[in-house]
Protein backbone atom coordinates (compact mmCIF):
# COMPACT_ATOMS: atom_id res chain seq x y z
CA UNK A 1 0.00 0.00 0.00
CA UNK A 2 2.78 2.15 0.87
CA UNK A 3 4.92 1.65 -2.05
CA UNK A 4 1.20 2.22 -4.40
CA UNK A 5 0.97 5.88 -2.44
CA UNK A 6 4.42 6.43 -3.20
CA UNK A 7 4.26 5.78 -6.69
CA UNK A 8 0.79 8.39 -7.18
CA UNK A 9 2.95 10.99 -5.33
CA UNK A 10 5.64 10.75 -7.46
CA UNK A 11 3.55 11.01 -10.43
CA UNK A 12 2.28 13.43 -9.10
CA UNK A 13 5.22 15.71 -8.73
CA UNK A 14 6.23 15.12 -12.02
CA UNK A 15 5.88 18.45 -14.07
CA UNK A 16 4.83 17.27 -17.38
CA UNK A 17 1.45 16.19 -15.37
CA UNK A 18 0.32 20.10 -14.57
CA UNK A 19 1.02 21.04 -18.01
CA UNK A 20 -1.06 24.08 -18.75
CA UNK A 21 -3.04 22.22 -22.00
CA UNK A 22 -5.49 25.58 -22.25
CA UNK A 23 -2.12 27.87 -22.39
CA UNK A 24 -0.46 25.83 -24.44
CA UNK A 25 -3.78 25.50 -27.06
CA UNK A 26 -4.50 29.13 -27.00
CA UNK A 27 -1.09 30.29 -27.67
CA UNK A 28 -0.90 28.09 -30.53
CA UNK A 29 -4.39 29.11 -31.93
CA UNK A 30 -3.13 32.94 -31.95
CA UNK A 31 0.08 32.09 -33.55
CA UNK A 32 -2.29 29.93 -36.76
CA UNK A 33 -4.62 33.08 -36.90
CA UNK A 34 -1.78 35.83 -36.82
CA UNK A 35 -0.19 33.89 -39.94
CA UNK A 36 -3.41 33.31 -42.05
CA UNK A 37 -4.07 37.42 -41.16
CA UNK A 38 -0.58 38.55 -41.93
CA UNK A 39 -0.90 36.18 -45.17
CA UNK A 40 -4.05 38.48 -46.25
CA UNK A 41 -2.54 41.68 -45.14
CA UNK A 42 0.42 41.00 -47.42
CA UNK A 43 -0.18 38.60 -50.66
CA UNK A 44 -1.61 41.46 -52.42
CA UNK A 45 1.22 44.17 -52.09
CA UNK A 46 3.61 41.04 -52.45
CA UNK A 47 2.46 39.79 -55.70
CA UNK A 48 2.04 43.34 -57.37
CA UNK A 49 5.74 44.28 -56.66
CA UNK A 50 6.86 40.78 -58.23
CA UNK A 51 7.81 39.02 -54.52
CA UNK A 52 6.23 35.59 -53.82
CA UNK A 53 3.14 36.13 -51.84
CA UNK A 54 3.77 33.77 -48.97
CA UNK A 55 7.41 35.04 -48.36
CA UNK A 56 6.16 37.01 -44.70
CA UNK A 57 3.96 34.26 -44.06
CA UNK A 58 6.95 31.62 -44.47
CA UNK A 59 8.99 33.66 -42.27
CA UNK A 60 6.54 33.79 -39.59
CA UNK A 61 6.10 30.31 -39.88
CA UNK A 62 9.63 29.46 -39.51
CA UNK A 63 9.80 31.96 -36.45
CA UNK A 64 7.15 30.37 -35.01
CA UNK A 65 8.84 27.25 -35.10
CA UNK A 66 11.43 28.18 -33.54
CA UNK A 67 9.26 30.26 -30.93
CA UNK A 68 7.47 26.73 -30.46
CA UNK A 69 10.31 25.12 -29.92
CA UNK A 70 11.58 27.86 -27.45
CA UNK A 71 8.63 27.04 -25.30
CA UNK A 72 9.27 23.57 -25.20
CA UNK A 73 12.68 24.19 -24.01
CA UNK A 74 12.25 26.65 -21.69
CA UNK A 75 9.43 24.15 -20.16
CA UNK A 76 11.91 21.83 -19.77
CA UNK A 77 13.97 23.61 -16.92
CA UNK A 78 12.90 24.57 -13.30
CA UNK A 79 12.17 28.41 -13.59
CA UNK A 80 14.29 28.70 -11.02
CA UNK A 81 17.38 28.55 -12.75
CA UNK A 82 16.49 32.06 -14.62
CA UNK A 83 16.51 33.30 -11.29
CA UNK A 84 19.93 32.96 -10.61
CA UNK A 85 20.97 34.00 -14.09
CA UNK A 86 18.45 36.83 -14.21
CA UNK A 87 21.09 39.12 -14.00
CA UNK A 88 22.93 38.20 -16.96
CA UNK A 89 20.12 38.32 -19.07
CA UNK A 90 19.25 41.75 -17.97
CA UNK A 91 22.79 42.72 -18.75
CA UNK A 92 22.84 40.88 -22.07
CA UNK A 93 19.44 42.90 -22.81
CA UNK A 94 20.79 46.06 -22.02
CA UNK A 95 24.37 45.21 -24.73
CA UNK A 96 22.10 44.74 -27.34
CA UNK A 97 20.21 48.15 -26.83
CA UNK A 98 23.72 50.05 -26.61
CA UNK A 99 25.14 48.18 -30.03
CA UNK A 100 21.88 49.91 -31.46
CA UNK A 101 24.08 53.31 -31.19
CA UNK A 102 27.18 51.86 -32.92
CA UNK A 103 27.47 53.27 -36.41
CA UNK A 104 26.22 50.53 -38.97
CA UNK A 105 25.06 48.16 -36.53
CA UNK A 106 21.61 49.21 -36.76
CA UNK A 107 18.93 48.93 -39.43
CA UNK A 108 17.49 51.75 -41.28
CA UNK A 109 14.94 52.32 -38.95
CA UNK A 110 17.46 52.28 -35.80
CA UNK A 111 15.19 49.38 -34.42
CA UNK A 112 16.97 46.37 -35.48
CA UNK A 113 20.52 44.93 -35.49
CA UNK A 114 21.35 43.96 -38.75
CA UNK A 115 22.81 40.76 -39.76
CA UNK A 116 24.52 41.03 -43.19
CA UNK A 117 23.00 38.29 -45.22
CA UNK A 118 20.34 36.66 -42.66
CA UNK A 119 17.13 39.13 -42.53
CA UNK A 120 15.30 36.29 -40.91
CA UNK A 121 17.69 36.77 -37.83
CA UNK A 122 17.48 40.53 -37.47
CA UNK A 123 17.33 41.11 -33.95
CA UNK A 124 15.30 44.05 -32.04
CA UNK A 125 16.81 44.32 -28.59
CA UNK A 126 14.07 46.46 -27.48
CA UNK A 127 11.94 43.22 -27.88
CA UNK A 128 13.99 41.15 -25.92
CA UNK A 129 14.35 43.79 -23.25
CA UNK A 130 10.71 42.85 -22.28
CA UNK A 131 12.00 39.43 -20.76
CA UNK A 132 15.40 40.98 -19.44
CA UNK A 133 13.57 43.57 -17.25
CA UNK A 134 10.91 40.83 -16.19
CA UNK A 135 13.10 38.39 -15.00
CA UNK A 136 15.88 40.56 -12.65
CA UNK A 137 12.64 42.66 -11.09
CA UNK A 138 10.96 39.45 -10.04
CA UNK A 139 14.01 38.00 -9.34
CA UNK A 140 15.08 40.94 -6.60
CA UNK A 141 11.91 41.46 -5.48
CA UNK A 142 11.67 37.78 -4.82
CA UNK A 143 14.84 38.02 -2.24
CA UNK A 144 13.50 40.90 -0.09
CA UNK A 145 13.46 40.03 3.76
CA UNK A 146 10.06 42.24 4.35
CA UNK A 147 6.73 41.44 3.57
CA UNK A 148 6.37 44.45 1.15
CA UNK A 149 8.92 46.48 -0.94
CA UNK A 150 10.30 49.64 1.27
CA UNK A 151 11.22 53.00 -0.46
CA UNK A 152 15.00 51.63 -1.13
CA UNK A 153 13.65 48.58 -2.93
CA UNK A 154 11.57 50.74 -5.15
CA UNK A 155 14.26 53.03 -5.68
CA UNK A 156 16.79 49.77 -6.87
CA UNK A 157 13.53 48.79 -8.92
CA UNK A 158 13.58 51.96 -10.60
CA UNK A 159 16.98 52.41 -11.42
CA UNK A 160 17.24 48.99 -13.40
CA UNK A 161 13.71 49.76 -15.01
CA UNK A 162 15.28 53.74 -16.01
CA UNK A 163 18.44 51.90 -17.30
CA UNK A 164 16.02 49.78 -20.15
CA UNK A 165 13.54 52.34 -20.45
CA UNK A 166 16.34 55.23 -21.33
CA UNK A 167 18.29 53.02 -23.81
CA UNK A 168 15.08 51.76 -25.41
CA UNK A 169 13.43 55.44 -25.67
CA UNK A 170 17.03 56.73 -27.77
CA UNK A 171 15.78 54.88 -30.07
CA UNK A 172 12.30 56.48 -30.33
CA UNK A 173 10.62 53.02 -28.96
CA UNK A 174 7.77 54.96 -27.43
CA UNK A 175 5.70 51.63 -27.93
CA UNK A 176 8.15 49.15 -26.27
CA UNK A 177 8.73 52.13 -22.97
CA UNK A 178 5.18 51.81 -22.37
CA UNK A 179 5.01 48.21 -22.31
CA UNK A 180 8.82 48.37 -19.75
CA UNK A 181 6.32 50.59 -17.12
CA UNK A 182 3.53 48.16 -17.51
CA UNK A 183 5.89 45.21 -16.77
CA UNK A 184 7.82 47.20 -13.83
CA UNK A 185 4.05 48.58 -12.11
CA UNK A 186 2.86 45.10 -12.37
CA UNK A 187 5.45 43.63 -10.19
CA UNK A 188 5.69 46.26 -7.79
CA UNK A 189 1.63 46.25 -7.31
CA UNK A 190 1.57 42.51 -6.81
CA UNK A 191 4.66 42.54 -4.45
CA UNK A 192 2.71 44.87 -2.13
CA UNK A 193 4.42 47.74 -2.70
CA UNK A 194 2.81 50.83 -0.72
CA UNK A 195 0.01 53.36 -2.33
CA UNK A 196 2.23 56.17 -1.46
CA UNK A 197 5.02 54.71 -3.25
CA UNK A 198 2.76 54.39 -6.12
CA UNK A 199 1.56 57.95 -6.02
CA UNK A 200 5.45 58.67 -5.64
CA UNK A 201 6.19 57.02 -8.96
CA UNK A 202 2.88 58.07 -10.35
CA UNK A 203 3.65 62.08 -9.78
CA UNK A 204 7.36 61.44 -11.21
CA UNK A 205 6.59 59.49 -14.33
CA UNK A 206 3.86 62.42 -15.09
CA UNK A 207 6.80 65.54 -14.64
CA UNK A 208 9.08 62.86 -16.87
CA UNK A 209 6.54 62.91 -19.77
CA UNK A 210 5.97 67.14 -19.71
CA UNK A 211 9.58 67.36 -19.73
CA UNK A 212 10.60 65.11 -22.67
CA UNK A 213 7.63 67.14 -24.23
CA UNK A 214 9.39 70.46 -23.35
CA UNK A 215 12.86 69.50 -24.20
CA UNK A 216 12.01 68.17 -27.38
CA UNK A 217 13.14 64.42 -27.00
CA UNK A 218 9.67 63.51 -28.06
CA UNK A 219 9.77 63.42 -31.72
CA UNK A 220 7.12 65.50 -33.75
CA UNK A 221 5.66 62.70 -35.50
CA UNK A 222 5.04 60.88 -31.97
CA UNK A 223 3.52 64.12 -30.48
CA UNK A 224 1.41 64.98 -33.90
CA UNK A 225 -0.17 60.92 -32.61
CA UNK A 226 -0.87 61.98 -29.73
CA UNK A 227 -2.23 65.39 -30.85
CA UNK A 228 -4.51 63.45 -33.87
CA UNK A 229 -6.05 61.51 -30.40
CA UNK A 230 -6.65 64.39 -28.36
CA UNK A 231 -8.05 66.67 -31.39
CA UNK A 232 -8.83 65.21 -34.34
CA UNK A 233 -11.01 67.64 -35.91
CA UNK A 234 -8.07 70.02 -35.62
CA UNK A 235 -4.91 67.46 -36.06
CA UNK A 236 -3.20 67.66 -39.47
CA UNK A 237 -4.85 65.29 -42.03
CA UNK A 238 -1.56 63.37 -42.31
CA UNK A 239 -1.55 62.79 -38.42
CA UNK A 240 -4.74 61.19 -38.75
CA UNK A 241 -4.43 59.26 -41.65
CA UNK A 242 -3.78 56.01 -40.04
CA UNK A 243 -6.70 56.05 -37.48
CA UNK A 244 -9.23 57.35 -40.43
CA UNK A 245 -7.87 54.20 -42.67
CA UNK A 246 -8.02 51.84 -39.69
CA UNK A 247 -11.99 53.01 -38.26
CA UNK A 248 -12.75 52.53 -41.82
CA UNK A 249 -11.97 49.05 -42.21
CA UNK A 250 -13.04 47.96 -38.95
CA UNK A 251 -16.34 50.04 -39.36
CA UNK A 252 -16.80 48.32 -42.94
CA UNK A 253 -16.83 44.88 -41.48
CA UNK A 254 -19.92 45.41 -39.71
CA UNK A 255 -21.06 42.26 -37.42
CA UNK A 256 -19.66 39.10 -39.85
CA UNK A 257 -17.13 40.95 -41.76
CA UNK A 258 -16.73 41.09 -45.40
CA UNK A 259 -15.01 37.46 -45.61
CA UNK A 260 -11.43 36.61 -45.85
CA UNK A 261 -8.97 38.19 -48.02
CA UNK A 262 -11.79 40.08 -49.45
CA UNK A 263 -11.57 43.15 -47.11
CA UNK A 264 -10.78 46.42 -49.60
CA UNK A 265 -8.61 48.35 -47.14
CA UNK A 266 -6.89 45.36 -46.33
CA UNK A 267 -6.35 43.91 -50.14
CA UNK A 268 -5.66 47.59 -51.12
CA UNK A 269 -3.23 48.30 -48.84
CA UNK A 270 -4.87 51.78 -47.33
CA UNK A 271 -3.92 50.96 -43.77
CA UNK A 272 -0.10 51.28 -43.23
CA UNK A 273 1.68 48.64 -41.37
CA UNK A 274 -1.55 46.68 -41.37
CA UNK A 275 0.60 43.45 -41.11
CA UNK A 276 2.31 44.50 -37.73
CA UNK A 277 0.92 47.61 -35.54
CA UNK A 278 -2.67 47.38 -37.42
CA UNK A 279 -3.22 43.59 -37.94
CA UNK A 280 -6.28 43.90 -35.93
CA UNK A 281 -7.84 45.75 -38.89
CA UNK A 282 -7.55 42.54 -40.87
CA UNK A 283 -9.84 40.72 -38.02
CA UNK A 284 -12.47 43.87 -38.09
CA UNK A 285 -12.82 44.26 -42.02
CA UNK A 286 -12.78 40.34 -43.20
CA UNK A 287 -14.00 38.78 -39.87
CA UNK A 288 -16.51 41.52 -38.37
CA UNK A 289 -17.61 42.12 -34.62
CA UNK A 290 -18.45 38.58 -34.45
CA UNK A 291 -14.34 37.36 -35.78
CA UNK A 292 -13.04 40.11 -33.58
CA UNK A 293 -14.84 39.21 -30.33
CA UNK A 294 -13.39 35.50 -31.26
CA UNK A 295 -10.23 36.84 -31.07
CA UNK A 296 -10.52 39.20 -28.24
CA UNK A 297 -12.11 36.07 -25.88
CA UNK A 298 -8.66 34.17 -26.99
CA UNK A 299 -6.59 37.05 -25.73
CA UNK A 300 -8.72 36.93 -22.76
CA UNK A 301 -8.09 33.31 -21.78
CA UNK A 302 -4.31 33.79 -22.45
CA UNK A 303 -4.00 36.43 -19.65
CA UNK A 304 -6.98 34.74 -17.41
CA UNK A 305 -4.67 31.63 -17.37
CA UNK A 306 -1.05 33.71 -17.24
CA UNK A 307 -2.86 35.32 -13.52
CA UNK A 308 -3.77 32.27 -12.47
CA UNK A 309 -0.30 30.93 -12.42
CA UNK A 310 0.36 33.79 -11.00
CA UNK A 311 -1.72 33.29 -8.01
CA UNK A 312 -1.03 29.76 -7.72
CA UNK A 313 2.59 29.39 -7.49
CA UNK A 314 4.19 28.59 -4.95
CA UNK A 315 7.01 30.99 -4.32
CA UNK A 316 7.08 34.88 -4.73
CA UNK A 317 9.61 34.50 -8.18
CA UNK A 318 6.80 32.37 -10.00
CA UNK A 319 4.52 35.16 -8.70
CA UNK A 320 6.06 38.27 -10.08
CA UNK A 321 7.75 36.20 -13.16
CA UNK A 322 3.69 35.36 -14.17
CA UNK A 323 1.99 38.67 -13.14
CA UNK A 324 5.27 40.45 -15.41
CA UNK A 325 4.05 38.42 -18.23
CA UNK A 326 0.46 39.20 -17.42
CA UNK A 327 1.13 42.56 -17.42
CA UNK A 328 2.99 42.52 -20.90
CA UNK A 329 0.61 41.02 -22.45
CA UNK A 330 -2.05 43.07 -20.86
CA UNK A 331 -0.81 46.37 -21.85
CA UNK A 332 -0.08 45.35 -25.66
CA UNK A 333 -3.15 43.96 -26.81
CA UNK A 334 -5.54 46.84 -24.83
CA UNK A 335 -2.76 49.49 -26.46
CA UNK A 336 -2.77 47.66 -29.75
CA UNK A 337 -7.15 46.92 -30.13
CA UNK A 338 -7.68 50.69 -28.79
CA UNK A 339 -5.41 52.38 -31.38
CA UNK A 340 -6.98 50.93 -34.21
CA UNK A 341 -10.91 51.93 -32.56
CA UNK A 342 -9.61 55.12 -32.22
CA UNK A 343 -9.47 54.69 -27.96
CA UNK A 344 -5.98 55.13 -27.48
CA UNK A 345 -3.05 57.10 -29.21
CA UNK A 346 -1.03 55.11 -31.85
CA UNK A 347 2.19 54.18 -30.32
CA UNK A 348 3.88 51.24 -32.41
CA UNK A 349 2.55 48.62 -30.29
CA UNK A 350 2.43 44.85 -31.87
CA UNK A 351 -0.69 42.53 -31.05
CA UNK A 352 0.93 39.44 -29.25
CA UNK A 353 0.97 36.66 -32.10
CA UNK A 354 -0.76 37.66 -34.73
CA UNK A 355 1.52 41.24 -35.99
CA UNK A 356 4.08 40.31 -38.14
CA UNK A 357 8.06 39.89 -36.63
CA UNK A 358 10.51 37.54 -35.54
CA UNK A 359 11.79 38.96 -32.51
CA UNK A 360 8.47 39.88 -30.90
CA UNK A 361 6.98 36.53 -31.71
CA UNK A 362 10.28 34.92 -30.07
CA UNK A 363 9.81 36.96 -26.77
CA UNK A 364 6.14 36.18 -26.72
CA UNK A 365 6.65 32.37 -26.69
CA UNK A 366 9.55 32.90 -24.44
CA UNK A 367 6.90 34.38 -22.03
CA UNK A 368 4.63 31.51 -22.63
CA UNK A 369 7.17 29.46 -21.71
CA UNK A 370 8.14 31.16 -18.26
CA UNK A 371 4.15 30.74 -17.56
CA UNK A 372 4.46 27.03 -18.31
CA UNK A 373 7.51 26.24 -16.36
CA UNK A 374 5.82 28.20 -13.13
CA UNK A 375 2.73 26.12 -13.59
CA UNK A 376 3.79 23.02 -14.50
CA UNK A 377 5.86 23.09 -10.86
CA UNK A 378 4.03 25.14 -8.53
CA UNK A 379 3.97 21.38 -6.41
CA UNK A 380 7.28 21.24 -5.80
Amino acid sequence: MDLVAGRVWAQERRPIRHLDPVLLVVSLLLIVVGMFLVYSATHQTLAADGFDPFDRVKKQAVTAAIGVVLVLVIATFDYRFFKVYAGFVYAATLLLLAILQIPGMASATGAYIDIPGAALLQISPAEFSKIGLLLVLSAMLSELRTPQPELRDVFRVCVLALTSIGLVFVNSEIGTVIVLVAITVGILVVAGTRAKHLAALTVAALVLIFLAFQTGLIEDYQADRITAFLDRANSPEDARYNLDQSLIAIGSGGLTGRGYLTGTQTNLDYVPEQHTDFIFTVVGEEFGFFGSLAVLVLFAVLLYRAIRIAYLSKDPFGTYVAAGVASMFAIQIFINVGMTVGIMPITGIPLPFLSYGGSAMLVNCVAVGLLLNVHMRRFK
